[in-house]
């Protein structure tokens, strides 16, 4: 099931609120100690996500996105996100996790994941939320208490990870919310998602951390947010019927 969507589901409502945290301290960035910075060539990938030149047939298996081959998993729903007319992130949901794959631009030789995990952290904690970086099993990432507005008004914070790996001349960004965030033992065949990624970055010109853009795979099936896809319909249909807001969300009084 494809859904094509401005606005978040439960599971993702974190991936959104960080999101535009994210966002907000860009531009801060793009001005702001770039020379002091120390970018590190890509770590080697023997597990992937992989490059478009490193596997023989991207689309066995995967879903044609363009830009990204995204593994087809029984039982899932992938939706998609735009920014103006253009497909920027597609976001796998698999029962009450989910996780957003979003790649960009990078520089033939220095990876970029370090600086931007800074950033994100920076982002986070000037708007009250609280970071950690971990090792996990996926490399270095961030596990976050993310500032959000619930339901009756109130403030509360959601869990999300932000996972990411340096390929040539791309970067790959996870960012897990659900279930998968608040217990990563959980999160494996999230991480397998994103472990067998594949990123067709192009060889055209593209400025660093510009979005490689998606396209809606030639037999996708639109369907309306709320609208939930019969059974059977699709071996990609999951179901939003089953998402409910979990203990990812504590309540700040």
């Amino acid at each position: 099931m494809f859904g094509r969507r401005k606005k978040k589901g439960a599971a993702e409502d974190a991936a959104g609120e960080a999101e535009q945290v994210v966002d907000s301290v860009d531009a801060e960035a793009d001005g702001e100690g770039q020379s002091e910075r120390v970018r590190l060539e890509p770590e080697p990938r023997p597990d992937g996500p992989w490059d478009s030149s490193e596997v023989r047939d991207p689309a066995e298996g995967r879903v044609d996105l363009g830009g990204l081959f995204v593994p087809g998993v029984d039982g899932m729903e992938l939706r998609v996100e735009v920014a103006g007319d253009a497909i920027v992130a597609a976001t796998v949901v698999l029962r009450d996790s989910a996780i957003q794959l979003q790649a960009f631009a990078a520089p033939k030789r220095e990876g970029i994941w370090g600086e931007v995990r800074e950033e994100i952290a920076t982002g986070i904690t000037q708007q009250g939320g609280i970071v950690d970086e971990v090792e996990g099993p996926l490399g270095w990432e961030l596990r976050a208490q993310v500032p959000v507005q619930l339901p009756d008004g109130t403030g509360g914070f959601q869990v999300v990870r932000f996972v990411g790996v340096d390929g040539p001349r791309w970067f790959l960004r996870g960012v897990i919310s659900g279930q998968g965030a608040v217990q990563p033992q959980a999160a494996g065949l999230l991480e397998q998602i994103f472990r067998d990624t594949v990123v067709v970055r192009g060889e055209g010109p593209m400025a660093p951390r510009d979005p490689i853009v998606l396209k809606l795979p030639n037999d996708a099936q639109m369907v309306p947010e709320g609208v939930a896809q019969e059974e059977g319909a699709s071996r990609f249909s999951g179901g939003m019927g089953q998402l409910q807001r979990g203990p990812e969300i504590t309540e700040v009084r």
